[in-house]
């Protein structure tokens, strides 16, 4: 069977696709959830739990311990991406999905490119709108963002308002990294505006890897 790793922004549809595939009977690696366990004792002592007490945890990218915070996550995202490229890569013939988070791409090249040589890469690509669309469910769901050199607070700016100014700049940033290592790009507006599953989401793939006609 295939192995295969979603990338792309959160709320692009990963864990959606994920959810289908394992239940045509792929093995499900979630970053998401190693991540939370690894920031589990961090997470409790705040009183957070789930992927949005992660975001909470970390909080908006103006206040004093976000930059700390960000660099624990980070580091967290890099010791689970390794362990589950070991996984992937010691599953032999087994259907494996690894349902990445939008921030991926800064784990490292060494760890992109080593994901890319052990699977099928699948970049769930957002149009302009659909960029509006996960800008305001950002805003209105915050979930853990590593914002890095892509957000700047300008003098009388509320932090809201600067991340809805930064968002755009910071998708455009990560959309040159997730073609960088992307097999396959695939439109969230085709699979939204389809009713496709697994058996044709892969079908989907197999057919953007033919020559065209």
């Amino acid at each position: 069977m295939i192995k295969l790793s979603l990338i792309g922004m959160s709320g692009a549809g990963k864990s959606h696709w994920t959810h289908k595939l394992a239940a045509a009977g792929f093995r499900v690696i979630g970053i998401d959830d190693r991540i939370e366990k690894e920031l589990a004792p961090a997470l409790a002592a705040g009183g957070h739990r789930g992927i949005g007490g992660v975001a909470a945890w970390m909080g908006w990218p103006d206040q004093p311990s976000y930059r700390e915070r960000e660099k624990q996550y980070l580091e967290c995202e890099i010791k689970s991406m390794n362990e589950a490229l070991d996984e992937i890569q010691a599953a032999g013939e087994e259907g494996i999905v690894l349902d990445t988070t939008g921030s991926v791409v800064y784990a490292s090249e060494e760890i992109c490119r080593r994901m890319q040589r052990i699977s099928q890469v699948v970049y769930l690509e957002a149009s302009p709108a659909e960029e509006e669309l996960l800008i305001a469910r950002y805003l209105s769901d915050p979930k853990p963002v590593l914002w890095g050199d892509q957000f700047d607070l300008r003098p009388g700016e509320s932090a809201q308002d600067a991340v809805a100014r930064c968002y755009p700049k910071l998708i455009a940033h990560r959309k040159k990294l997730y073609e960088r290592y992307a097999h396959r790009t695939v439109s969230m507006s085709l699979l939204r505006n389809s009713k496709l599953d697994a058996r044709g989401f892969l079908e989907l793939l197999e057919a953007q890897a033919r020559p065209a006609q």
